[in-house]
């Protein structure tokens, strides 16, 4: 079955066929991180996950790249405020936001481009709006003239006279042409002064709006069309909306193909998390009151459709992690299974392949992960009992695991842990991640060096090292 995906755009499913045969090239919206990420972020954090794993799986290369905004209106707030620059506030909440990551098996991507290394590409890519006549200047403040782009309130489907500003557009409180229009570049005031958030540009000394950095860098690393751009139904307008047109108007060509928006996960009343309401929690917070960070990643993508909302509450993670003990019961047991010749059940073996061309066609369906799992949980039940009265031979036995390959690759609860490394081994692994946080890189590579002739590979992503064992 061909991969289908709900594109926002055109509003309905569309069979995926990216740009470049084979390649994918994807831009998923990444933390703020002027705070911790609350479980509603994750909820999207984890759907590009589901996303990027079964492309993969499909037989995709894929480049994927997930920004870090380390500047923008709140940073700047809260950093001001305590006395701390922007980097003294937003690196703390980074480095949380790849540890709860790797606590939730999120497959790293190639890049986390932060937005304060990328203001040179932002300045060029106002620069051309300028020329163009799509942005202007204002009292030192530049804006994205939204009249001179026919197109703006096609992604949300807004009639223009329907256009309003945003959450984020509201806090531009400078002169404008339009109530409509948008910030590109802010001129510096004294508290971004204090907060280090400044730069020079030959439109004046100031910072970048929040939207031109996700333009900027997406068109840095992925070209000026990309196949995929992902983020939560919260960032469709105007975010979204404004990345298309500072794209679209500066390189004339369509910015994206496939727009992929996952749902809102709510509290207890069905009210949309959110930390501007107080009505959130974190991962910490979960982890805390007992549960397993793999049953929340259960939770998260399992429960219910990407697209739809989701309820968070102690009842259905409780049900998440009761499916994942099911699950990994399942896994030993067929890994401790000693078939007795002659032993399968063709009607068994035959239920067991119907289910995983189910699954499949279940995920390949717009990522419906909820459907395949519902099926793979119902043979789970059948399984057990085939197992119980020994009609489960090598063939089923093949089966099963196969399917439970099929069903951990997207899910990833039942891998291999790291290897128990020795006490000196370790604390070569401890210094080179030093030498890597201090950036003495010479000694970090040396280090790796010397791992490596131990049989350990180690590797650098941005949730920390990950190390395995070679052959030596």
């Amino acid at each position: 079955m061909t991969l289908r995906l709900h594109d926002t755009l055109r509003e309905g499913k569309e069979e995926f066929s990216p740009l470049e045969a084979g390649r994918v090239r994807m831009y998923t919206c990444g933390p703020t991180v002027w705070n911790y990420p609350h479980i509603g972020n994750y909820r999207a954090f984890l759907v590009y996950d589901l996303l990027r794993r079964h492309l993969l799986v499909s037989g995709y290369e894929v480049r994927q790249v997930m920004n870090i905004t380390d500047v923008d209106d709140r940073i700047i707030e809260q950093a001001a405020a305590a006395g701390l620059t922007i980097q003294e506030l937003t690196r703390p909440f980074e480095e949380a936001f790849f540890e709860d990551l790797k606590s939730l098996r999120a497959e790293p991507v190639e890049l986390y481009p932060r937005a304060t290394e990328h203001v040179k590409e932002m300045i060029v890519l106002i620069e051309r709006l300028l020329e163009t006549g799509h942005a202007y200047r204002a009292e030192g403040d530049v804006y994205f003239r939204v009249a001179s782009f026919p197109a703006y309130g096609r992604l949300s489907h807004l009639d223009r006279r329907e256009v309003r500003q945003g959450a984020r557009v509201a806090t531009d409180k400078y002169e404008k042409e339009s109530a409509s229009d948008f910030a590109l570049w802010k001129r510096a005031t004294e508290e971004d002064e204090r907060a280090g958030a400044v730069w020079e540009a030959p439109f004046g000394r100031g910072r970048p709006g929040w939207h031109i950095e996700c333009s900027a860098m997406a068109m840095r690393y992925l070209g000026e069309t990309l196949d995929i751009h992902a983020g939560g139904l919260d960032l469709l307008f105007p975010h979204h909306e404004n990345e298309i047109a500072e794209a679209e108007a500066a390189s004339g060509r369509p910015f994206v193909r496939y727009w992929v928006h996952s749902g809102y996960l709510t509290d207890g009343t069905g009210a949309k998390m959110s930390k501007s309401t107080g009505n959130f929690a974190t991962l910490r917070d979960l982890l805390a009151a007992g549960f397993d960070p793999l049953a929340v990643r259960l939770f998260l993508l399992g429960t219910a459709h990407y697209r739809t909302p989701l309820r968070l509450s102690e009842e259905a993670l409780h049900a998440a992690a009761e499916q994942l003990r099911r699950l990994k019961d399942l896994a030993e047991r067929v890994r401790l299974l000693e078939p007795a010749p002659g032993a399968d059940d063709a009607a068994f073996f035959q239920d067991v392949v119907d289910t995983r061309e189910s699954y499949r066609a279940a995920l390949d369906d717009d990522l419906n992960l909820p459907a395949g799992l519902g099926r793979f949980f119902e043979l789970l039940r059948t399984a057990n009992a085939a197992l119980d009265a020994g009609r489960v031979g090598t063939a089923g036995r093949e089966a099963l695991g196969e399917l439970l390959a099929e069903v951990d690759a997207h899910l990833d609860v039942l891998g291999v842990e790291e290897p128990v490394l020795d006490v000196e081994t370790r604390r070569l692994v401890e210094e080179r991640e030093e030498a890597r946080r201090t950036r003495d890189f010479a000694a970090a590579d040396r280090i790796r060096d010397l791992l490596r002739e131990r049989g350990v590979v180690v590797e650098d992503t941005p949730a920390g090292a990950r190390s395995r064992l070679v052959k030596r």
